[in-house]
């Protein structure tokens, strides 16, 4: 599925993308490329640590934040598929700093779709929240945000060759902020 495709990760960093980026590796051996996209440059070097230029050459690491959508285009040129994960998902982050989570997680979503209609992408797939489903918080209301955002987004694709996802799960143990 993802062999000889260029990937994208926002959030590439993150306790998601880091997974992911290990499984691609293992399970897709011949994918052309992996964008890991984020903006904690700590992290992308703690990543180019565990995976050198030598032995993954089709790694790429982009600094970049999902609000900045010249940024989002520029990172989305020749990409095949989006993996959406970048947000702020800790509760109590996103209640002390609204203005900042509706940015990332509901502007920074419609940044990413229409990077996406612009570039020529194929797919999207943005990661959710059980937390989305009848939100009680504004971490769940902007995620149903972005949820619509994304689902909506297949009714403007046009004629494009594009199809748009969203994925719901609950808490991941181990994960940044993690009940567990």
């Amino acid at each position: 599925m993802l062999n000889n495709k260029s990937v994208l990760i926002t959030g590439g960093t993150g306790s998601f993308g880091k997974q992911f980026i290990q499984t691609i590796l293992v399970r897709y051996p011949d994918v052309k490329k992996i964008i890991i996209y984020s903006r904690d440059e700590l992290k992308q070097f703690e990543l180019k640590q565990l995976y050198p230029q030598s032995e993954y050459p089709q790694l790429r690491f982009f600094i970049g934040d999902v609000r900045d959508r010249e940024r989002m285009v520029q990172a989305c040129e020749e990409v095949d598929v989006i993996i959406h994960a970048a947000a702020i998902k800790q509760v109590d982050t996103a209640e002390y700093n609204p203005t900042e989570c509706i940015r990332t997680n509901i502007d920074g979503a419609e940044n990413v779709i229409n990077a996406a209609l612009k570039c020529g992408v194929n797919n999207v797939v943005a990661l959710s929240t059980d937390k989305a489903c009848a939100p009680i918080n504004l971490y769940g209301a902007t995620k149903l945000a972005s949820d619509k955002l994304f689902t909506a987004a297949n009714n403007i694709k046009g004629s494009r060759d594009l199809k748009f996802s969203v994925v719901r799960y609950g808490n991941v143990m181990g994960s940044r902020g993690s009940v567990i």
